[in-house]
């Protein structure tokens, strides 16, 4: 992949970077990368991936912009209340960058379909809110050796950590069986917890796209914003593990 002139500019930081320079930037442009979910986690993901210029960007989410969306998810403005996340998303990404594809995805993705949209990417940013959901992730990432990136967030917490399906600890390794949902009243979060955490996940997946530096296995980053601190917790693959012990 050649570099255009504009192409050259646009990502001249990057450039000027030894460990991507241009054939890095060409690695950028030819990976792709699934984020699912458009919210607070999935918003700063998805922007970085696509000003990075990754060439290919999916976005999955079902859901609409409600206006409690809007304290944290910051691919969305008071304009996009009531259009399905997808739209509003990719208008803005297109926008920042119209050099990427942006490939939506408007069904919610189930065990059913879920391979059939993973198995067009490189790597999967799991940016959704809900135990269900990250479960089926993980199992379908595995499935199909998919390396992926999970994340959580709550009150002013959040945790993150990178799988390489079959070589370091899954998802399952750490949380085992799939708790029950909650029902209550949302408890925050805070609304730049999403982003600080969303933003490392971008990271994982572009250092994963450009092969350089460790990326986040066998570890549980947690970041506390009340503390202003971050805890890297050692994990291992359980030999048990009802995923990836088989």
């Amino acid at each position: 992949m050649t570099l255009s002139s504009e192409q050259r500019e646009r990502y001249a930081r990057h450039l000027s970077l030894p460990e991507i320079g241009e054939a890095g930037q060409a690695r950028l442009g030819a990976a792709r990368v699934l984020v699912v979910g458009v919210g607070g986690l999935g918003s700063p993901a998805a922007y970085y991936l696509v000003a990075a210029g990754i060439g290919t960007v999916g976005i999955a989410d079902s859901d609409r912009v409600d206006l409690s969306n809007l304290q944290r998810q910051i691919l969305h403005a008071t304009k996009d209340v009531g259009r399905l996340k997808v739209e509003s998303a990719a208008e803005k990404l297109i926008a920042l960058n119209p050099t990427v594809c942006i490939r939506p995805h408007l069904e919610r993705l189930t065990r059913e379909n879920a391979a059939g949209v993973f198995s067009a990417y490189d790597f999967i940013v799991d940016a959704t809110d809900n135990f269900a959901s990250k479960f089926m992730i993980a199992d379908v990432c595995h499935e199909l050796n998919k390396p992926y990136s999970h994340a959580g967030i709550l009150k002013f917490m959040g945790q993150t950590m990178t799988v390489l399906p079959g070589k370091t600890a899954c998802y399952r390794c750490v949380f085992e069986k799939e708790p029950p949902e909650s029902h209550g009243k949302p408890q925050g979060p805070l609304g730049s917890v999403p982003g600080v955490i969303g933003a490392i996940q971008a990271t994982e997946a572009l250092k994963f796209s450009l092969g350089i530096g460790d990326l986040l296995t066998d570890s549980l980053l947690i970041y506390d914003a009340l503390e202003m601190s971050f805890r890297r917790l050692q994990v291992k693959r359980n030999e048990q593990c009802p995923l990836c012990s088989h």
